[in-house]
């Protein structure tokens, strides 16, 4: 049993947000606790959770800065380089893959 009150999906009280809401509003949670738990029902499986947090509380998203914008895009760029045949794929390489398309394609062209 959980110490916070878990709400059915749509039926959380005005003032509380998930994350994403938050961020869609241009907030973060800002190191606030968890004050309620979302729930929504799926069959045969458990159900989705949501946290939800306090938007009064809430803190403004922090800016983009130069410094972490470059490192964001050298970060995006090495995703794209396949390791395998050293390749710029044009897309960041799917984790699943390990490696590009064309390379995840080979072995079984091949066989």
């Amino acid at each position: 049993m959980s110490a916070i009150p878990v709400y059915r999906w749509r039926l959380a009280p005005e003032g509380l947000a998930t994350v994403r809401q938050l961020r869609a509003l241009g907030l973060r949670p800002g190191g606030q606790p968890v004050v309620a738990q979302l729930e929504r029902p799926r069959r045969r499986r458990e159900p989705l959770i949501a946290f939800l947090y306090r938007i009064d509380l809430a803190r403004p998203v922090r800016p983009m800065t130069p410094a972490k914008r470059a490192a964001l895009a050298k970060a995006n760029a090495a995703r794209q380089v396949c390791p395998e045949c050293g390749r710029d794929a044009g897309y960041r390489i799917p984790p699943s893959l390990g490696m590009c398309v064309p390379c995840a394609d080979a072995p079984r062209l091949a066989a």
